[in-house]
């Protein structure tokens, strides 16, 4: 039996949108389930739609992501290159070799030819936006118009002797399209570069790709591919289609309500452990409870058994969730080599013990990275002050009050503060105003830390020192 093998083909168009991250990863993890392999192939035959510097992009987001294909750009193995732009001769025989066999044909239609076409098939309500006219012409007029140097593309000709393609999808079981609706696909350009439909079937077939799973929008094409390893006498992989990825409002995920990119992500203080949990459940489930999952977990309980068909929301919320359990679970050290690229330019003057020892009282408050900026300001602001209306109120009741000059008595006639001794000047101040439970110690952590739910009051002491204590009681005493 030959080894799966399946590969994550983007486009170098711009950013990693987090769909194509889901399609390399679910590729990944069925390859890693089948002791398979995954190859990174760049597909960039459209070169009106490059973007410099994208697949610089796309790698160093795939890297961040935690992938190691097997194969690849970048990476090399014995079925390369693995950049289509490199592999044009290939296409280009292919495409003759249907023209010769009168599976293609030269179409010499301009711009404005096809507008009309297009328009008149439209009003006759035929599905096919093409009327398939430059596959009648003779092969003199043909030989004439190349010589010509007229401009043309090459065709593939879509029998009309059955009715339906049947795909068999493995997520989405037996699909069938109506021959009459599917056009005669664009195989070779005008610039003479393939096509993705070209291109793709010819890479897959030498590539040995045995599954192809990709997005639901390629559905619609896959009856093209499939009459091209026809015509080619080529083995037919399996495929796959994932569901779409939708916004709460159940429309298409797009940038215009939110972040679609990966890298976007990144920037804002993902953890890529979170990022990828979250986008394996897109669409995926285990028929448990179970939200968590570690990558070596992923490999051992993925299957395209339980893909859905449905779209999957991405919700930012659960992400944000997922996020803080994964920041939660970090060392203080390892927290501290992850917020270096989001700390804000005054924690410069702090060393490293003392960040750290803050990142352990932080850091299960935390839920982005980024967040670490505005948890310092405590910490490191020369004077920290209240500003929400809600406890302002809770530090101006009369208890409150009673609780901060107690404490400041006994401060004042302490020598030092610390965790160790900071229990029982709060037991002194209890037996002095007999105020206890929440009235006490809820007042004074609004007064230390500013919040009313927070970090371990004896840790944040332990920072702070008797004398910046002092400075917060004085600062809410009326």
């Amino acid at each position: 039996m030959s080894q799966n093998r399946m590969r994550f083909a983007p486009s170098p168009t711009g950013f990693l949108h987090v769909g194509g991250l889901r399609t390399a990863l679910f590729n990944y993890l069925f390859a890693a389930k089948s002791n398979g392999k995954a190859i990174l192939r760049i597909e960039d035959t459209d070169q009106n739609r490059k973007v410099e510097g994208a697949v610089e992009n796309l790698m160093e987001s795939l890297k961040w992501s935690g992938f190691q294909f097997d194969e690849g750009a970048n990476i090399g193995g014995e079925y390369g290159p693995y950049v289509q732009s490199q592999r044009l001769p290939m296409y280009q025989k292919y495409a003759n070799q249907m023209v010769r066999e009168g599976k293609a044909y030269f179409c010499f239609c301009s711009a404005e030819e096809l507008t009309k076409i297009r328009e008149n098939q439209l009003a006759k309500k035929l599905a096919r936006p093409y009327d398939g006219r430059c596959q009648h012409l003779s092969q003199t007029e043909i030989q004439k118009r190349l010589d010509d140097n007229m401009p043309f593309v090459i065709r593939m000709k879509i029998p009309q002797d059955f009715e339906e393609y049947h795909v068999n999808d493995l997520i989405r079981g037996e699909v069938k399209f109506k021959t009459s609706q599917i056009d005669d696909q664009i195989l070779i350009k005008s610039d003479g570069f393939p096509t993705y439909h070209l291109a793709n079937v010819v890479d897959d077939y030498y590539m040995k790709i045995t599954h192809v799973i990709r997005g639901e929008e390629w559905l619609p094409s896959t009856p093209k591919h499939i009459q091209l390893y026809e015509y080619l006498g080529w083995p037919i992989p399996q495929f796959a289609h994932l569901p779409l990825l939708l916004n709460p409002d159940k429309s298409k995920l797009s940038k215009r309500q939110g972040d679609v990119a990966t890298e976007d992500y990144r920037k804002k203080g993902y953890l890529p452990e979170a990022l990828i949990n979250f986008v394996a459940l897109l669409g995926w489930n285990t028929q448990d409870d179970q939200e968590i999952f570690s990558i070596s977990e992923l490999k051992e309980k993925f299957s395209l058994e339980r893909v859905g068909k449905a779209g999957a929301v991405f919700d930012v919320n659960k992400l944000k969730w997922m996020n803080q359990q994964y920041i939660k679970e970090k060392t203080a050290e390892e927290l501290y080599e992850l917020v270096q690229p989001f700390l804000p330019e005054y924690t410069k003057k702090l060393d490293q013990e003392v960040l750290t020892r803050i990142l352990t009282i932080i850091k299960d408050s935390m839920v982005l990275l980024t967040d670490v900026d505005q948890k310092l300001d405590l910490f490191c602001k020369e004077n920290p002050t209240l500003s929400d209306d809600a406890l302002i109120a809770i530090s101006q009741t009369e208890d409150a009050q009673k609780v901060y000059k107690a404490l400041l008595n006994q401060l004042e006639q302490t020598d030092n503060l610390s965790s160790e001794n900071f229990g029982s000047l709060m037991k002194a101040v209890q037996k002095e105003t007999g105020v206890k439970g929440k009235g006490l110690w809820g007042s004074i952590r609004v007064a230390i830390t500013l919040v009313e739910h927070g970090p371990d009051l004896g840790a944040v002491v332990d920072i702070f020192g008797k004398e910046k204590c002092l400075k917060m009681i004085k600062n809410v005493i009326q």
